[in-house]
């Protein structure tokens, strides 16, 4: 059923995708551009399923990995994630998009493939090293490889997408990461219980399959190291086609280039073919635009919230559940549909945010971003509140979390981050900024897994603060746009205007 249901969402997002041209672009090049981001979207959903796998394999491994630990060794892939885009950044901004994809897959595929053989050595009890500390160096480069996804994604889309567009872009993006955290949590809970030896519930296809094919019936151990191995396999599939389909922008596709409004078509250097961009320039550029580094700090704030919510839930409900048996039935259901769930509402989010900055605020990101951080204070206040005595209700605003706090990150790193940075300064300007969510990512990691250690009211409590502070930078971005994007809005608004008046004056025109 869960499948099905994340079926119909993709099938809702290419329909919305092609329903949505406010540009008039031909129908050939709308399905070459589909060709071009679906792989890359896919590709992109697969390594947050090599990402967050690491969550799944703590609550399977269960006290052999200690909350601290945990924390330890995520903070260390977040920090090393949000460090690294100063150095990948301008690197895909040099080489382009495709290769930066192709990095980033090839290079997660290999280390979840090294993480699953140290899982694998742990649970035979042949690990030689420091189980934390090999996993904290492994986790950090595969989140090293992993930043080159982001600012990859993005690169392609400020060649292939109009600023008007890239609103319903933005909700993609957010969708996308919505399939990868159903991917983690869901696909990977799923060939967790496949792998162990004593799973519960009926026999099912996936599981003989996976007991047979790694001979884990033989009463061993469990085969805890497949839900890093597999996404592995899946992560190198991708990076195939990708090699085959993507292009970095519609010329390599025999299109036209186009002009798409960004911050790039309204600066003379960024349009100067012989001048050559050097990392410093670049950077410069970004750290001295005050709209950029408002961004970043609102994507700072999304990234403590985010991961924050999907990162604990699962860690706070399973050690809930084996103190209150009250808790057990409450939160039974969205423990069992977690990934499905933050899958769906981080769609609508992505859709909400994406559609109501294109369509009521002009392309303006500040907005709806503002709207949904006033709601996350909301929500955390009912979690705040329901934490220990209604598990249903708590759960519920966990998840409508995930909702609020995708559109915001969709808005700002997907979207916002390239529409200031330009399309020459893409990669760069959205991998600061996504950088900023990792950093953010590791603060609360290290925060929580201390703090929830004393008491998990200081859970949501944490993260109030982050949750005002990112409404109040959004307030303060909220009428901010490109120049080139009030240029293109205002002539746009003209041409409106005068063929209104064609009409009201009985014009030759209205027979057009």
């Amino acid at each position: 059923m869960a499948l099905v249901l994340v079926s119909l969402c993709l099938f809702a997002v290419i329909f919305l995708y092609f329903k949505n041209n406010p540009l008039n672009h031909s129908r050939k090049f709308m399905v070459r551009r589909f060709m071009n981001w679906f792989p890359l979207g896919m590709t992109y959903a697969f390594l947050y399923m090599g990402r967050y796998n690491l969550a799944v394999s703590k609550n399977a491994l269960g006290d052999m990995m200690t909350k601290e630990q945990f924390g330890l060794i995520f903070a260390a892939g977040t920090i090393t994630y949000g460090f690294s885009f100063l150095l990948n950044g301008p690197l895909v901004d040099k080489i382009g998009g495709k290769k930066g994809i192709i990095i980033a897959a090839l290079g997660s595929a290999l280390m979840n493939l090294l993480m699953g053989g140290v899982t694998y050595l742990y649970l035979i009890g042949r690990l030689k090293t420091n189980m934390v500390l090999a996993m904290s160096v492994l986790f950090a480069l595969n989140m090293f490889f992993q930043s080159y996804g982001a600012v990859s994604i993005i690169k392609i889309k400020a060649y292939w997408f109009h600023v008007r567009e890239r609103g319903v872009f933005g909700a993609i993006f957010g969708t996308l990461i919505s399939f990868g955290v159903y991917f983690a949590f869901d696909w990977g809970q799923a060939i967790v219980d496949a792998s162990t030896l004593t799973s519960k519930g009926e026999p099912s296809a996936f599981r003989n399959f996976i007991q047979h094919i790694f001979a884990i019936d033989t009463g061993v151990t469990d085969a805890t190291w497949l839900v890093f191995t597999i996404p592995a396999f899946l992560l190198v599939c991708w990076a195939l086609i990708d090699m085959v389909l993507l292009k970095d922008s519609p010329k390599d596709a025999n299109f036209d280039d186009f002009d798409t409004a960004d911050a790039s078509s309204d600066d003379p250097q960024m349009n100067d073919d012989k001048l050559k961009i050097s990392i410093g320039f670049m950077l410069k550029k970004i750290f001295t635009n005050p709209v950029m580094i408002t961004i970043a700090l609102v994507d700072f704030t999304s990234g403590v919230i985010r991961n924050g919510i999907m990162q604990w839930y699962l860690v706070f409900a399973k050690e809930t559940q084996n103190t209150n048996e009250a808790f057990f039935h409450g939160s039974e259901f969205f423990m069992k549909n977690w990934g499905l769930l933050l899958c769906l509402t981080g769609i609508i989010g992505g859709f909400l945010a994406g559609t109501v900055s294109d369509r009521f605020f002009q392309s303006r990101r500040g907005p709806p971003a503002a709207i949904n951080n006033i709601v996350m204070v909301v929500l955390l206040i009912i979690m705040t509140i329901t934490l220990m005595n209604n598990p249903t209700i708590f759960g519920t605003a966990a998840v409508l979390m995930t909702l609020a706090v995708i559109g915001v990150h969709s808005l700002m790193s997907g979207t916002a981050a390239a529409d200031f940075g330009g399309k020459k300064m893409t990669a760069t300007a959205s991998g600061i900024v996504d950088g900023c969510v990792y950093l953010g990512s590791g603060l609360q990691s290290l925060a929580i897994g201390y703090l929830s250690h004393k008491n998990w009211v200081y859970w949501p409590l944490f993260l109030i603060p982050f949750a005002i502070m990112g409404a109040w930078l959004s307030f303060r971005m909220w009428k901010e746009l490109p120049e080139a994007t009030k240029k293109y809005i205002l002539k746009q608004e003209q041409a409106e205007l005068q063929a209104q008046q064609g009409v009201t004056n009985g014009s030759p025109a209205t027979s057009n």
